[in-house]
């Protein structure tokens, strides 16, 4: 699932998510497991909210490299 971030249209970053989220433009949204949880928080209360897919991963260096970004990502999302 997390191999469709390289290939798939995409937005990174807790400010991109929340936008796009309230946009209804998301399929689904990965949250890193080591990601403060001020960042995270709010998206998981709106993905919930929406019905939303949420999938974890265990860290924010590997959900930054799945969408194919030189640095960690807490929060990434799948377009539709």
């Amino acid at each position: 699932m997390i191999s469709k971030l390289k290939t798939h249209g995409k937005v990174v970053g807790a400010k991109q998510v929340k936008r796009a989220i309230n946009s209804s433009n998301v399929e689904i949204v990965f949250v890193a497991e080591d990601a403060e949880n001020k960042v995270t928080s709010e998206i998981e209360e709106l993905c919930s909210s929406k019905h939303i897919e949420i999938v974890h991963v265990d860290t924010m260096k590997k959900l930054g490299n799945a969408c194919g970004i030189g640095i960690n990502a807490a929060v990434a999302a799948l377009l539709k």
